[in-house]
Parts: structure tokens; sequence; C-alpha cells
């Protein structure tokens, strides 16, 4: 049975009017970059509770979750409420397996993510450790709008800490920039447009794929991967090259 603890409210970040960044002050046990914790707040006598990953490395205790709001959800509305001081509650110790312990030894790293899921690969490159064992590592976060590029900042900031070895692609779906990718994770690799854009070839013999994000793109862009680059899913009893998280 998971037990919770108290979180205190630092800071609430709005990046849009339906995304935002809450960062709380929790006495957690230690987790391991790419894990999540369960929030929840006591809603109608009822404690209403979510699974979301942390985006701050392990080493700093800010912790901080990323959200978008649901519309007519239950959770999102209300922790879109919470400002500074405001308390809600955490699980003290952190679940999952999508960490780079998990990853058997490639070449190239692809971190694929859509919208709020980027959160885990964030947490892993802030924290850094392990990133020795991949010669190339590419950061993809798959938006609607450019907008919603919340922490485009960050992974500039990280691509200079990793200059040699990190790749940052953004993909917009319902808009033209000019710095990005514009369509569906999956026609990107089926076109080749995503590998041309990180300059090394998405193969079989080279790569691991780690998918965060909507089912959908997890689905359809694992099935393609299968399908057309001879590749397989990873299980701990058989290594393949495709880990994957969903996010709802």
């Amino acid at each position: 049975m998971a037990n919770w603890v108290t979180g205190t409210v630092i800071e609430a970040k709005f990046w849009t009017d339906s995304l935002f960044s809450l960062i709380i002050n929790a006495p957690i046990k230690p987790f391991i970059a790419g894990q999540f914790a369960k929030l929840a707040l006591e809603i109608e006598g009822e404690r209403v509770q979510r699974a979301y990953s942390y985006v701050n490395a392990p080493s700093d205790n800010r912790l901080e979750f990323y959200f978008v709001v649901v519309p007519n959800g239950k959770l999102s509305p209300k922790l879109a409420q919470l400002r500074r001081g405001d308390t809600l509650q955490v699980t003290d110790e952190a679940s999952g397996f999508f960490v780079l312990d998990e990853i058997p030894d490639c070449k190239h790293l692809w971190m694929l993510s859509t919208g709020t899921a980027i959160g885990p690969f964030l947490s892993i490159l802030q924290e850094g450790k392990g990133l020795e064992r991949f010669e190339k590592i590419v950061l993809l976060h798959a938006v609607r709008y450019q907008k919603d590029l919340s922490y485009l900042p960050l992974m500039e900031q990280l691509a200079k800490r990793y200059p040699e070895k990190l790749r940052l692609i953004t993909v917009v779906s319902r808009e033209q920039c000019a710095d990005s990718l514009h369509g569906r994770v999956p026609a990107l690799i089926e076109n080749q447009a995503l590998e041309h854009a990180a300059g090394i070839s998405l193969d079989a013999e080279n790569s691991h794929i780690m998918l965060c994000g909507n089912p959908e793109m997890v689905r359809d862009t694992r099935d393609l991967l299968i399908k057309t680059r001879s590749m397989s899913k990873h299980l701990r009893r058989k290594p393949g090259h495709i880990s994957s998280e969903q996010y709802w």
C-alpha cells in the first residue's frame, strides 16, 4: 500500500491556458530518473490520485511535475488552482521501470515524447548519469502548437551541456514552424524526415527507442518500427529495441 506524505507547493508555473508545472517540497525517498510518483487531493471526501513523472533530477530536492488540464477531469483542474503554500499528497516512494538501467547497450538512444510526457526524459538528462554508454542521444518533443514547447529553453541548455552527444528535435503538428518538423511521429519515421533531422540512422543494429506519450503515438510508432525496421519490444527476459510508457 502506498505511503502518502504532504507536499507543499513552492511555485506554480503557467505555460499556457492548459499547461502548467508545479514545484513542490515533500519528504520523499530517493528515486531514479525516469520514475513517477502519484499525486492526490481530497475532493469531496475522496482521495483523487493520478501518476505523474518527475521532471527534476533525483539530485534536485525541488520536485517538479508537468501537467495538462484535462477538460472535465477530476484532478488536473484542481491541481491547476494550487498556489505557493498550498498542499497536496504525494507517494513517498517512486515507481516505474522507464529508466536507463533497463535500457540495453546501444550506440544511439532515441527519446521520443509527446506533450507532458517529455518529463522523464528531462529528469534523465538533467541527472546525467549513465549517458556515457551512448554515442548519440536524440530528444524529440512533439506538440500541437509551438507555444506548447514549454521546456524548450531547458532542452537547449541540455544541448549545450552535451554538445557532441545530444540532438534536439521539435515537432509541431497543427501549424508550420520554421525550426520544427511538421506532422505525426510515425509519419516522420516512415518518410525518414526524423532521421534526416537527427543526422543518424534509426536502425535495429545501433538503436534503442524510448517512447513516452499518448497511447496512439506509442502504439503506432512501435508497430511501424516492428514492421519496417525489424525491431522488437524490449522485455527484461528478452532484450529488444523499443521501451515504452503510456501517459494515460
